[in-house]
């Protein structure tokens, strides 16, 4: 061993050695610095160093004293325990040197300082209770986390054929939900989707929202008609509601091309914007009364069908957002503010439209609002090569008119699709002569090759 300490070269692989030991002590103690410097309550500290200056400035003897209690009360509202009996402590001692140092009797001293030591107590009992408090809220909010998770799924960003984008805001911010829902699933007769509001709110409004999405979920997967799926919906709240409670829903569908089927429940009419960038709101051709209540007023629902093309949007809506008054007591406007904010990106949309409602309320709704925004992209162009023959699937319809239209002898006063048929037809015909041709050329020249 003597022999291996005499060598200096032996001493030089210690050194990285030592850095690597050194590095994660070093991280260590800044980490636990940055946490010491978080933690620290510096207001309350800077509160007992003015009464502290202002004693040896003023040199009043006792009568700064009993403010020191300050110090630790304060604390109590941001820090915890351990900070506020750290902060009483410096605030006992530095009150005792100062009484010391202004020749005050020691009985008189403990009972001034008598004030700081109670009051230290006290705030550490209260900042104990606060921090449980604030982690009993943490748990519940997690808890309001998964059941608003499992309620109100995440709806993915491209659905079917659609771009979507969802958001919504309840009013009881530590609850996170509310009475609004909201569905959106891609189902084997299209994409189907909801947005209701159920009456009340609180757990009674959470339980019924749950009712009213798990029955919509597998509706929309059994039933081929709109109509029908509302249908399920109704027959469930009427056996599971009160008679005072009810639900309003719009329900949509696209399961056929280019059109959207609506039902509207006693809902607020949906906001369809144009490729053009128009906004109008798609009311109701036979108002419905919302779900729950079709016993009361025996009218059945009607289903609405909307042209919706390439670059159309239609933006559902609850209650809460049309109904946010600012100071003034005005409504917001909400097709006005999405004409204003309208774009090729849903998300983006949605996230202006709800900073400004959140701007017109003075940063705080007072009732659950949900936003949920379907857009159909424009499908691109298919590119032609310079033969003029399509690239894509879609080019085959063009190819077929141009023959028909460029095809001698063609008709010129049946339909469009007869004559893309005729042209077709005269097309096989030409391709099948010239097949013929081929092989009656080839044969020919066969047959004089195997002449002597």
């Amino acid at each position: 061993m003597s022999q291996a300490r005499d060598h200096g070269g032996d001493h030089w692989p210690m050194r990285p050695f030592t850095n690597r030991v050194a590095g994660p002590w070093a991280s260590t103690r800044r980490r636990a610095a940055a946490q010491l410097a978080a933690r620290t309550p510096v207001l309350p500290i800077l509160i007992i160093s003015v009464i502290v200056f202002v004693d040896l400035v003023g040199g009043a003897g006792m009568i700064w004293l009993p403010l020191l209690a300050a110090g630790p009360a304060l604390a109590a509202t941001t820090s915890g325990p351990r900070e506020v009996l750290c902060v009483g402590l410096l605030a006992v001692a530095l009150g005792a040197t100062l009484g010391i140092q202004d020749g005050v009797a020691g009985r008189e001293l403990a009972a001034v300082l008598s004030a700081p030591v109670a009051v230290t107590l006290a705030s550490g009992l209260a900042s104990a209770l606060r921090e449980r408090r604030e982690r009993v809220l943490a748990d519940v909010r997690s808890v309001a986390e998964a059941a608003q998770h499992a309620l109100l799924k995440p709806v993915p960003a491209t659905v079917g054929p659609f771009q979507v984008a969802v958001r919504y805001s309840a009013a009881a911010a530590e609850a996170r939900i509310g009475g609004d829902l909201y569905a959106l699933v891609p189902t084997p007769y299209g994409v189907r989707l909801i947005v209701g509001d159920v009456r009340g709110k609180g757990l009674p409004a959470v339980s019924t929202a749950a009712l009213v999405l798990g029955v919509f979920r597998e509706a929309a997967y059994d039933e081929p008609d709109l109509l029908a799926v509302v249908g399920r919906i109704e027959r469930s709240l009427a056996r599971n509601l009160g008679c005072d409670d009810f639900v309003t829903a719009v329900v949509a569908g696209y399961s056929q091309a280019g059109h959207l089927e609506v039902v509207n429940c006693g809902h607020a009419p949906p906001l369809l914007v144009r490729e053009s960038g128009s906004v109008m709101a798609v009311e109701p051709t036979h108002p419905t009364p919302p779900l729950g209540l079709r016993a009361l007023s025996g009218e059945a629902p009607s289903l609405q069908v909307l042209p919706f093309a390439d670059g159309d949007q239609l933006l559902l809506y609850t209650d809460g957002v049309t109904e946010a008054r600012n100071h003034g007591r005005e409504f917001y406007p909400l097709a006005e503010g999405l004409a204003r904010h309208v774009s090729d990106e849903p998300g983006r949309t949605l996230t202006a439209l709800h900073d400004e409602l959140l701007a017109h309320v003075g940063g705080r709704l007072h009732d659950d609002a949900a936003l949920l925004l379907l857009r159909k992209p424009v499908l691109p162009e298919p590119v032609s090569d310079a033969g003029g023959r399509g690239s894509g699937p879609r080019s085959a319809p063009s190819r077929s008119r141009s023959a028909a239209k460029g095809a001698p002898g063609a008709p010129g006063g049946g339909s469009q699709a007869a004559d893309v048929v005729q042209a077709a037809d005269m097309m096989k015909k030409a391709d099948g002569l010239d097949d013929r041709g081929d092989r009656g050329c080839r044969s020919g020249a066969f047959a004089a090759g195997a002449r002597p």
